[in-house]
């Protein structure tokens, strides 16, 4: 196990979070950023476990986010094919 005595890391400076919280806000550009502060060389072990970590909720948000438009989706299509007896007289 490494220690802070074996590899000393150098602390990210508000700045350096300011800039990289900017960046972010950027569209395309974040997504591509977080791919180089993640799996590029030379990078502080810091900020490539935080966007490594930020990479993983975006994969689990887009996966949430397509099983639940497919729901929504199939449920809709249901109520479109039930034809126009339901929208005249519906049964609740």
């Amino acid at each position: 196990m490494e220690t802070p005595e074996n590899n000393p890391t150098p602390v990210i400076t508000v700045g350096d979070w300011m800039i990289t919280l900017l960046i972010r806000a950027i569209p395309l550009v974040n997504i591509v950023m977080l791919f180089v502060w993640a799996f590029g060389s030379g990078n502080n072990p810091n900020k490539s476990n935080w966007a490594k970590a930020v990479l993983i909720w975006l994969a689990i948000g887009s996966v949430l986010a397509i099983i639940i438009f497919v729901i929504f989706g199939a449920a809709f299509m249901g109520l479109l094919e039930s034809g126009p007896d339901f929208i005249d007289s519906p049964r609740y």
